[in-house]
């Protein structure tokens, strides 16, 4: 197994967008565990003197601002072997903050309540790596949690360039506060080398990301990459250690929970050696519809299964799980 490293620099990072035509910054082996630096927020989020700025977001902030708004990605990442139709299995091994501060902000017209607050509120929020807390500004402490927003592949070529803001089938800005080290996420390929990226870190976000932002700050974050071949996978899925997680991400959110539900459904059947509609019942009664965030025009529900409730009979079954 191969490791390498990746830094946050002017030539390794994107902002804003996800395009299947940006060249990888670096090519890494199938397999292979790499540790990725990233940066976030724009000029406008930074704090006062008293902390730690990491140079090369300013670095990225002199070279200008994009026209396209989004976030501020390291990569992309290309992986030997992946080819479309291929899927990626991107094993989120540690998570790490570069600094000792993050940002929140709220405004007009934003968020999940875009008409009650008229006026912009924007906030530093000093972060204790050691004693892994956050504190707010009337002296409430929050354990962090750290996670990428942003963890996507390149988009269908035929798609362009694409703003980094939405959830779509290549991942993206998921928003998924499950997806902390110790996870796994699974995204569909859509082009040679799949092409990875993360940012948008987050030290600690609720479900719903109600205000448009969580804690936003730089991240650093080790991921082992694995193509895998053999696995049909149209939309993205994750697993922890202790559940699987199904996702639907649409302008609707009852269009999320059905495309989350669905795929569930077929997740248990599958796995469980179970009918649809037996699955469609243990969803019913075991199963966990969240929302994931409700503030981009993309909104996001994601389901949680126990895996005890499915992998212990599937041990009996003759068919064998496919992850």
């Amino acid at each position: 197994m191969t490791y390498q490293a990746l830094s946050a620099s002017l030539e390794t990072c994107h902002w804003g967008f996800f395009d299947a035509t940006l060249a990888p910054v670096v090519t890494i082996a199938s397999g292979s565990e790499i540790t990725i630096d990233t940066i976030s927020g724009g000029p406008q989020n930074l704090p006062g003197e008293g902390f730690h700025i990491p140079p090369e977001l300013l670095d990225l902030h002199a070279a200008g601002v994009p026209a396209m708004p989004g976030h501020i990605l390291t990569g992309p990442v290309a992986v030997e072997g992946a080819l479309p139709g291929d899927v990626l299995q991107v094993d989120i091994l540690d998570v790490s903050l570069r600094q000792d501060w993050g940002f929140n902000y709220l405004c007009p017209l934003k968020g999940t309540l875009p008409d009650d607050f008229p006026n912009h509120h924007h906030t530093i929020i000093p972060l204790d790596a050691k004693r892994g807390v956050a504190t707010l500004p009337w002296g409430l402490e929050l354990d962090l949690a750290p996670f990428f927003g942003v963890m996507g592949v390149a988009p269908p070529p035929t798609w362009g360039r694409i703003s980094t803001i939405e959830p779509r089938v290549h991942g993206g800005n998921i928003d998924n506060k499950e997806l902390v080290a110790g996870t796994t996420l699974y995204l569909p390929v859509f082009a040679e080398g799949a092409l990875f990226s993360c940012g948008d870190g987050h030290g600690v976000q609720g479900d719903g990301e109600v205000c448009v932002t969580a804690i936003e700050t730089a991240l650093q974050g080790k991921f082992r990459l694995t193509v895998l071949k053999n696995k049909e996978l149209t939309y993205p899925q994750a697993e922890t250690k202790t559940h699987y997680i199904t996702m639907g991400m649409a302008a609707d959110l009852e269009r999320c929970v059905e495309r989350a539900l669905r795929d569930m459904i077929d997740l248990v059947s599958e796995r469980a050696g179970i009918s649809r509609e037996e699955a469609y019942m243990l969803c019913s009664l075991a199963g966990d519809l969240r929302i994931t965030q409700t503030v981009n025009r993309e909104k996001g529900v994601h389901m949680m299964m126990a895996k005890n409730l499915i992998d212990a009979r599937y041990t009996q079954s003759p068919r064998a799980p496919d992850f």
